[in-house]
């Protein structure tokens, strides 16, 4: 009676559709009303997107709004794979998001031929994420003595920032000039966080300083102004990097290119150069390897990552070479954008697959868990991009995905 009572005031406008929760004072009875109330509007069932564990009074102010129930992704495992890194040590099994048949059971065979070989080494090289606010001056005179002075001052700049976070930390400032404008990208280190909203609130911090501070013409025009670069693939990540730049490498060993992979090294080899390399440089491409977006997006799916920030975190460059009979291959991010805690990484089924890999929340010290995890996804789109091109030097694409990728009936 009171869903029922509470769906007429709905369609009467007595309640607001985006407002339920503060009108009705329990996020998850107006997630019930919202959806029962587009079932009878539009007549469909939606009684699947309702089936979950979610408790929406969690996640009401900080990961959802006009909340009706959450979407159901299959997840696999692939592994065992081995990592030695500065930070991931031992054997992982790697959880992955998805609906593309063969996808796991290419990293699950990459990762047997990593591992079986000694396993993958990684590294972050560098850690920073980045927020670039613009600010307009009246002239290049000006815009470059703007420029120096944000050099000068990057102290206090450090303290502005510390003011409004516990665990984030000013790195650089970058200054950027084109014209009369002027970019200050701001990196910062953020811990277990991907950090993105750390540094924006810290960086509108650091804007009201500047405004207030510096004795020209200068004032802020965007806290953005795509310098940074979210969610779009840029150059500048490429080369300075941005979140996790981190390189997974590995030394395959022939035997087990043969036997587990049923290629040849030299064969993987030549697809790299020939597919990767010259074929991503014909088509004009910002990166350059096979399908990392393939593993990146699943393991962010499944981990509560920022889904949007898979086009920049799956930008990279895979590089192989014939170590007398064997197959080096590397495998380089220079803009993986990953946390362990906040975001999406705080929901149940988000922070169990976290847990699967031992990188769920803070580490110890802070930071060590996102550094972790950031050399484990490394690994895993090493062991899927070996695979892909090991298939594809063999001829086994098409097979591959017949068995895996469609059903028969």
């Amino acid at each position: 009676m009171e869903l029922e009572e509470k769906l007429q005031m709905l369609e009467a406008g007595e309640l607001s559709f985006s407002r339920l929760e503060e009108q009705l004072g329990n996020p998850n009875l107006a997630a019930l009303v919202r959806r029962k109330y587009l079932e009878r509007k539009l007549n469909v069932n939606l009684s699947a997107l309702g089936s979950t564990i979610i408790d929406f009074k969690e996640l009401y102010g900080r990961n959802i709004e006009n909340a009706i129930g959450a979407v159901q992704i299959p997840v696999g495992v692939a592994g065992p794979l081995r990592v030695e890194g500065d930070y991931a040590k031992g054997e992982f099994y790697i959880p992955l998001a998805t609906t593309e048949g063969a996808l796991v059971a290419s990293v699950n065979r990459g990762a047997k031929a990593v591992t079986l070989s000694g396993g993958a080494r990684a590294k972050v090289l560098r850690d920073g994420m980045a927020r670039a606010p613009l600010f307009w001056t009246p002239s290049i005179e000006e815009a470059a003595r703007f420029a120096e002075w944000a050099r000068r001052n990057v102290e206090a700049f450090r303290a502005a920032a510390k003011e409004t976070t516990r665990h984030g930390e000013l790195l650089e400032v970058q200054p950027f000039v084109v014209g009369n404008l002027v970019w200050l990208r701001l990196v910062f280190r953020t811990g277990d966080a991907m950090g993105m909203n750390m540094v924006t609130i810290a960086s509108d911090r650091i804007c009201k300083l500047v405004e207030s501070s510096y004795d020209g013409e200068a004032s802020c025009i965007a806290l953005s102004g795509n310098m940074c670069t979210d969610k779009k693939p840029a150059a500048i990540n490429r080369l300075l990097g941005r979140g996790k730049y981190v390189v997974a490498e590995a030394v395959v060993k022939a035997q087990v290119v043969r036997e587990v992979l049923r290629t040849e090294p030299h064969l993987i080899h030549y697809v790299n150069s020939a597919k990767n390399l010259l074929g991503s440089a014909a088509a004009g491409s910002v990166s350059f390897n096979a399908h990392y977006a393939n593993i990146v997006a699943a393991i962010f799916l499944a981990t509560g990552q920022d889904a949007a920030q898979v086009v920049e975190s799956s930008m990279g460059y895979t590089w192989t070479e014939m170590r007398g009979e064997d197959l080096y291959i590397s495998v380089t991010l220079p803009s993986l954008e990953v946390g362990t805690v906040g975001g999406g990484t705080r929901l149940p089924t988000q922070r169990e697959a976290l847990s699967l890999m031992g990188a769920a929340g803070s580490g110890d010290p802070p930071g060590a868990n996102a550094l972790k995890f950031a050399e484990i996804v490394a690994s895993a789109v090493l062991a899927g991009e070996l695979n892909l091109l090991a298939a594809i030097a063999a001829g086994h694409l098409a097979r591959a995905h017949e068995r895996f990728g469609r059903a028969k009936h």
